[in-house]
Parts: C-alpha cells; sequence; structure tokens
C-alpha cells in the first residue's frame, strides 16, 4: 500500500463496503468524498461528510498509518485547521489533538479488497512490455481512447510550439522550418536538425530559396562539413557559405549531425539536401500546408522533392557510391513530416480560431497508416487493433506517459482493469 494508491481508492470510491465506522464505533456516511488536491495541504478538499448526527463540511487528510500525522508534522500547521475527517489504511496509534478536537479517525483497512492491492502490487514489480500485460485486456480500453490521448499530445506539442513562437517573435514560418527539420532529423538527428535551423535567421532561408545551392551551402556549411572540401561540387558549396556569411553575418556556430547506426538513405547529408529542395520547391509552402483540407493536398507537397544531384551517387561527401539513383522522399517518410511537425504546427495556427480543428486533424490521422516500431508491435502482441496512426500515436504516447514510469493510478486502462 502507498499513499498516492490510498488516495486514488478513496478519490475513485473503490471500497467493497461504504457502511464505513470511525475507530470509536460511530457510523461516518461521506456525502462528498471532496476534490483531489495535489497542492499542499489536505488530500481532499471541500468534503462533507455525517456522523453523530451532525454534517461537517471541510478537508480530509489520508495516510497509511495514524502515526504519519506526527511524522509529516501537521500538527499545528494552519493549512489542516478545517479537517473533518483522518482517514488511514492502518490506525496504529491515537492522535490526541484528533480526540480533544472531535475530529473522527476512519481505519480503511476492511474496506479495501485484498485482490485491489495484490494487482497493484503486481504491477509495480513487473517488467514487462507493460506493468499491467498480465492482465490485460483489449476491453478495458475506454471508449474514444484513442481519440482523447492524441489531442492530450497535440495540446502539449501545441504548448511547446507556442513557446517557440515566443522565442521566435510569432514567426510561424519560421517554427514551421525548425520542426520540419526536427521532422527530417528523425530520431538520430532530430535535436541537432533543430538546432541548425534555429541557428539560421529564416529570413535568410526566404532570401535564397530560389537558389537551392546556396540553400544546400548554408546547412551544410552550418553542420561543418564544408571545413576541408574534397571534390569540385564541395568546393561549390564552401565558396557560397563563405559568401552568405560575409553577407548575411551569419553566426560562427558547430554542430556535429550522426552517422552513426543510420542506414544511408537516412544519412544526414541526404536528409538536408531533401529539406533544402522542399524550400527551394514550395516558396508558399507555410501556406499551403495551412489550407490543406486533405491528406491527398499535404502529400503533394512534399511530392517529387529530392536531394540534388550529386546526393544521386553519394551517400557522404567526396565518396562515390556503387548505387547511382535519384533519392526522393518515400511516402513513408512523407508521413511521418507530416505527422510529427506538419499536423502539430497545423493543429496550433488554428486551435484559437475555428472550432472545428480538433476534429479535422484526427481525420488527418485516421488517412495515415499507423508506424511500426517497438512500442507498436508490443501493444498488438496484447491484441490492441492499430491500423491507422490516430491509434499508434496514441498508444506511443500513452505508452511513454504512463506505461514506462509506471504511472498507472493516471490511467483509465488501468482503472477499468482494477474494477474489473
Amino acid at each position: 500500500m502507498t499513499e498516492k494508491l490510498l488516495q486514488y481508492l478513496w478519490n475513485y470510491k473503490i471500497f467493497k463496503s461504504f457502511d464505513f465506522k470511525d475507530t470509536e464505533g460511530n457510523a461516518i456516511e461521506i456525502l462528498d468524498f471532496g476534490k483531489w488536491n495535489s497542492d499542499s495541504g489536505p488530500d481532499f478538499l471541500l468534503a462533507k461528510i455525517k456522523t453523530k448526527d451532525l454534517v461537517l463540511v471541510g478537508n480530509i487528510e489520508l495516510h497509511i498509518k495514524s502515526s504519519d500525522w506526527i511524522f509529516h508534522n501537521h500538527s499545528g500547521d494552519p493549512n489542516f485547521d478545517n479537517l473533518i475527517l483522518h482517514a488511514v489504511y492502518q490506525n496504529d496509534v491515537e492522535i490526541g489533538e484528533f480526540s480533544d478536537k472531535n475530529i473522527p479517525t476512519l481505519e480503511l483497512k476492511e474496506y479495501i479488497e485484498e485482490e485491489t492491492l495484490w494487482k497493484y502490487e503486481q504491477l509495480l514489480h513487473e517488467n514487462e512490455f507493460i506493468a499491467c500485460e498480465k492482465i490485460f485486456d483489449p476491453k478495458n480500453i475506454p471508449f474514444q481512447f484513442a481519440e482523447e490521448k492524441l489531442l492530450q499530445k497535440l495540446d502539449e506539442k501545441s504548448l511547446e510550439i507556442e513557446a517557440s513562437l515566443r522565442k521566435f517573435k510569432n514567426n510561424y514560418e519560421a517554427v514551421l522550418f525548425h520542426y520540419l527539420a526536427y521532422a527530417f532529423g528523425l530520431k538520430v538527428n532530430a535535436a541537432i536538425f533543430k538546432q541548425i535551423a534555429e541557428s539560421i535567421d529564416f529570413s535568410v532561408v526566404n532570401k535564397i530559396r530560389q537558389n537551392e545551392t546556396q540553400l544546400e551551402a548554408l546547412f551544410f556549411g552550418t553542420a561543418t562539413w564544408l571545413e576541408d572540401a574534397e571534390d569540385g561540387q564541395m568546393k561549390i558549396w564552401k565558396r557560397e557559405f563563405d559568401f552568405l556569411k560575409t553577407k548575411f553575418q551569419l553566426p560562427n556556430v558547430k554542430f556535429n549531425p550522426k552517422f552513426l547506426r543510420l542506414r544511408p538513405p537516412n544519412f544526414p547529408t541526404v536528409r538536408l539536401s531533401q529539406l533544402a529542395n522542399l524550400y527551394h520547391k514550395q516558396p508558399n509552402l507555410f501556406s499551403k500546408i495551412i489550407q490543406a483540407k486533405t491528406i491527398a493536398e499535404l502529400l503533394e507537397i512534399f511530392h517529387r522533392v529530392k536531394p540534388s544531384e550529386y546526393w544521386d551517387n553519394h551517400f557522404n561527401f567526396g565518396k562515390i557510391s556503387e548505387v547511382n539513383h535519384e533519392k526522393f522522399l518515400t511516402k513513408n517518410f512523407v508521413e511521418i513530416l507530416i505527422i510529427n511537425a506538419v499536423l502539430p504546427i497545423k493543429y496550433t495556427y488554428h486551435k484559437y480560431h475555428h472550432e472545428e480543428i480538433a476534429d479535422e486533424i484526427l481525420d488527418f490521422y485516421r488517412e495515415i497508416t499507423a508506424e511500426e516500431n517497438r512500442i507498436i508491435k508490443g501493444w498488438k502482441n496484447l491484441g490492441v487493433q492499430i491500423e491507422k496512426s490516430l491509434e499508434s500515436q496514441a498508444f506511443i504516447y500513452h505508452y511513454k506517459n504512463f506505461c514506462e514510469p509506471k504511472n498507472c493510478l493516471n490511467c483509465g486502462i488501468f482503472f477499468k482493469t482494477i474494477m474489473a
């Protein structure tokens, strides 16, 4: 038993009987269990109980043992002046001040099912994919669980995007550039690509976007790849970067994108060249994304985006590859960009001015095929139906925020499981 679990059981009224009696044998009727308080002070506020023919309104404090009142130094704390009940799992000591103030103590041990405690204890000690794996049943997934979780994720992402907007003077085009760079970097280089993008004043990108060679030079030079030019094309990029650095007084920053454990098509060289081509081909990128009404329109924006000709037979600088072909963005990769950058930006832009945007964004996710990764495989092995990115994004978010940290007491699936 933990205090957090005891609070959970109290909040959701998970007891085998409500015929409560205090430690002196007096009946206690809980008229209102109170509002769960996450700040300092009593655990439940604005509660209401009836005992000894009196109705009391005030706060309730919960402890594992009644002696915790002493150990937690609550005595004399003005935050606890309006206490009407001390609810404990085990009453191991009588508290004199409660007797003096006629505050009843309720021992809850006999009102809690042993099986409920067993289920929770099992979860805390499991090392499976998810803690409740052995008792998990897909039937306990709440109605519209995926929609609720995905909107939670979008709201969190939106707060992050709004913070970026404040930092970059409410420039949506610049922030879109930063988040697209992040998505182009995938897991290995996402943070580094975003740092590269944020280090470049977006006005520079706008001014040179008609010249794809200069865009590539800007990105490659910022990544410090042009300091030792190895072939003719590298020398051209270096010359252009030196020109841009002088003209726009670019900051002297250094970033080191990673190649280790990446497949050649995902090398940062190729991905940054594709990003340059996207901004070269789409001068009205932000407005097109915001105005898009269907997934087909979004996919069309990224259609035939590819690196410059140099990368047809290269994956890295100065090293000719045996493979010679144009490296267009794949549909799968474009969908990753849409999921991780485009739709969160689109949601943030519209959410205060367009009441139906949440439903429209969810519809976009319903049109995109679910990702395949370790987390999704784990859910599927448990019988969860995941076909579209609506479900995959929701269950990835839930796993990372609830299952991985074993935040079971705030999980809707756990609630239905423990009540089953």
